[in-house]
Order: structure tokens, then sequence, then C-alpha cells
């Protein structure tokens, strides 16, 4: 059973019905298709949106922000790499991501495998991919995941939700080891300590997993490409970058006014709203949010990741299918320019929480040590094969201040469900009211859910 429809049973959270009127100032008759849309956010939910309302025949306009496409999908070509293309946002489609491997198909993108073995430097060993391990105690919980997984209650799946996935580890006796090594590794799945990850969540995505967890498959020349096509789609004309929303007005009669901060105001009867709560809470709205919606919008947190490419004038790893957990700041490297073409190649550090903004704090000269330092055990001294170093941090990103949303204790069944109430007009997207919680795919779903949701 997926998250998403374990959570459509629940009729209660944090002892509030999530059907309650209170929840939303005023509610819209359904079934009377709209006639004009307006989205909010040219991400992939945004763009997914647009293109569910184009073809229900539905005029739409689309209002980004920032000045490209594609919100938090950032495919990115760096100067020494020639036509290499490497993903500073999203980046990984899973087996299981139908929507998206459906819409590549529809729209003839290639998709290649991006699965990895994962190597190992922990307390200052270097240790290579299957050649180290958990425990025999730990590797037998995990094999059987999947099957405890479909043994567990309705309510056991929500007390599972007020504990955190450590707690939820080392209540099971566990090793310190194998506490410490999942940490490493959870950690990177959900962009902060699994400390304050909501148990319910991260055994939910392990549980319902592909065997590689989701790190499957990209799109050939870069992510960015199925942006490009679903805006090809919709129609360029209607998506408008470089338009930050300042205010949403709202008529039960007259429809919706947003106002831009250049000055531009533009009306629909209906809005879909895409955006990361960050931005989200920026925007003046008349009448305003519901309380228990703003008091929702304010105890989620987005995960502090940080992509740091160290680019290499020759691939001294080796392997195509390179990766690596440290239990160093430089955390995990990953091959980003895996079987593409081309002597130099990419590795990308990729940190989070503390680690991250460590590494964006510290001056370039510093982070290139830090990170060089963390590939000494497993293959010495490399710096003579760098050639540029970069920087992604995402918890300082304008619009986000995060990656994607992470559930903590509590909060799949007690935030979520709020975030996702339509307020008047408006209807509520993002990868962070998703099943597929914090990848492309969720994002994609919804966006068209939002808008089924709109035409009943």
């Amino acid at each position: 059973m997926k998250r998403r429809d374990f959570l459509r049973q629940s009729s209660l959270f944090g002892g509030i019905a999530i059907t309650a009127p209170s929840i939303i100032s005023e509610t819209i008759a359904k079934g009377k298709k709209p006639k004009s849309v307006i989205v909010i956010g040219a991400g992939f939910s945004g763009l997914a949106a647009a293109y569910a309302l184009k073809k229900q025949g539905i005029r739409v306009t689309v209002l980004e922000a920032r000045n490209r496409i594609g919100g938090r999908v950032f495919s990115f070509k760096p100067k020494t790499t020639l036509d290499n293309v490497i993903e500073l946002g999203a980046e990984w489609v899973g087996q299981s991501h139908e929507r998206v491997i459906a819409l590549c198909k529809e729209f003839g993108l290639e998709l290649f495998n991006n699965q990895f073995e994962t190597h190992l430097t922990f307390q200052g060993e270097y240790q290579k991919a299957n050649t180290w391990n958990t425990s025999p105690e730990f590797d037998a919980f995990w094999k059987q995941k999947e099957q405890l997984w479909k043994t567990y209650s309705h309510e056991f799946k929500k007390k599972l939700d007020k504990q955190d996935w450590w707690r939820f580890l080392s209540n099971k006796g566990f090793s310190d080891r194998d506490l410490l090594l999942r940490e490493l590794m959870d950690s990177t799945d959900f962009g902060e300590s699994i400390r304050h990850v909501s148990a319910f969540a991260a055994f939910a995505e392990y549980a319902e997993s592909s065997e590689k967890n989701e790190m499957d498959l990209k799109i050939k020349n870069g992510n960015g490409m199925l942006a490009e096509k679903l805006a090809d789609a919709i129609g360029r004309e209607f998506i408008l970058t470089n338009h930050s929303v300042l205010q949403i007005d709202q008529d039960m009669k007259n429809g919706v006014t947003v106002h831009c901060a250049d000055g531009t105001k533009f009306n629909a009867e209906k809005l879909v709203c895409t955006v990361p709560t960050y931005s989200l809470q920026k925007i003046k709205w008349t009448p305003h949010l519901p309380g228990i919606q703003i008091d929702a919008l304010n105890s989620l947190q987005y995960a502090r990741i940080g992509k740091f490419p160290m680019v290499f004038i020759e691939r001294f790893w080796k392997e195509e299918n390179f990766d690596m957990i440290t239990d160093t700041p430089a955390h995990y490297f990953y091959h980003g320019t895996k079987d593409q073409p081309g002597k130099p190649g990419v590795l990308i550090s990729y940190a989070i929480g503390e680690k991250a903004d460590v590494l964006a704090s510290v001056t370039q000269e510093q982070r290139e040590e830090i990170i060089l330092n963390a590939l000494k055990p497993a293959f010495g001294d490399v710096r003579k094969y760098l050639n540029e170093s970069l920087m992604y941090y995402w918890g300082i990103d304008a619009f986000s201040k995060g990656a994607y949303a992470f559930y903590g204790k509590g909060q799949w069944f007690g935030t979520m469900p709020v975030l996702k109430q339509h307020h008047m007009h408006t209807y509520f997207a993002g990868e962070h009211l998703a099943d597929w919680q914090g990848f492309m795919e969720g994002a994609i779903n919804s966006g068209e859910e939002a808008v089924k949701q709109m035409l009943g």
C-alpha cells in the first residue's frame, strides 16, 4: 500500500478531522470546469499542472520567479567538461516512478542507467564496493523490511510517525556501527540526520522503493530536458519567468487576481500554487490563509543539501558506476558524469545538514582541501587532477531555502493533510505534498493531482 493511500484512509490527524470546515475559509462547488487558471511556479509540479490543464483546453498562465524553468531541477554544464551535464538539483528517476518514465516516453526522451556500487571510507579505512556491510543482524532485518511493512497495522504505522528513524532502529538493539552507517547512508536520502526524520516516512520509502532505492535512472542530456519538453507542450508564450508573486487576492464571485513584483497583474478563475513553503509564506493572501495552515507551513522544514562538484581532468576513480559514503564533512561522493563521453569527469560531493553548512561557509580553497582530503584514503592525493570546483548550496536558495521538504516526527499525518487543503480558488501542489516526496516523480504527481482535485 502506498503512503498516499494510507494517508487518505486516516480520517483524523492530530485530533482534527482533515475534512473539517475550519481548515479552509470557504469551499467551492466542484464539477464546473474553469476557463482560466494561473499556475505559480515553473518547477516540475507547476509544469505538470499546466500541461494537464492545457490538455483539458483550459487557458493557463504560469508565473515563475526564477529566470529559468525547472525549479529545483537544475541541469548544468561545467566549463571544463565540454558537453557533459551534471545535476545541481534533483538527480534520480526510480524504476517505480511511473509518471516520469511515461512522460519521457511521450516526449521521446531517453533514460539511461544511473545506478552505482557503493564504496566506503569509515574511520579512516577505505573499503571497496561489495567488501563491506552492516552486521548480519541488521542485514537480516533489512532483507525482510518489505514483508514487515505489509504486516504493520494502520495504528502501528501511525505510531511510527511519532518517532524518528534513528530511535526506531536503536530500539531494535542494532550495534553502534550499524547505526552510524545507517545515519551516513539514510541521511543522504532525507537531507538531514535520521534523528529528525519520521520513522514512518523512512520505513515507507525503503519498503516501497526499487532495489537501488530509486537511484536507478537519469534523463539523457540532463533532467532539465523534461522541463523543456513540458514547456514546449504548454506553449512558451504562457510561461513567464522573472515574475515573482507578491500578493494573491481571491473573491468568491470574481476569482483570483495575482500581483507580481514588476507591477503586472493577472486574473483567472482558479489558481494552482506549487511553490515551496518558504516562498508561499512570502505572499500576501487576501483573505488570509487559515491559521491552521499557517502553523503547518511554519512547522515544515526543508533539507540543507549542498552539491559540491569537483571537475577532474581525468577519471582516476576508473569505475563509471562509482560512488562512496564517507564519515567526513564531504559525506557522499558519486560520479556525476557517469557514462558520458570524454576523459574529464565530475565527482560530486553531496553533503547534508550541518556538513553542508560547513562546506558552504568556508572559502573555496578550504572547501577543496576538505573534499580532496576525504578522497585520500581511497585514491591518495588527487589535487593534480583538479580543474574546477563548483558549489550549489540549496540551504540558501533564494526561493526554497532547502533542497526538498523533510518530514519530522508526527508530521506525515499531522502536517501534510493540512497543507494539501485548498483555500477558496487556490489548490496547492509540490514535492512536499506528494507520495514520492522529495522526488521529481512526486512533484509531477502532486501537480496533476491538484488539477484533478480542482476539476472534481
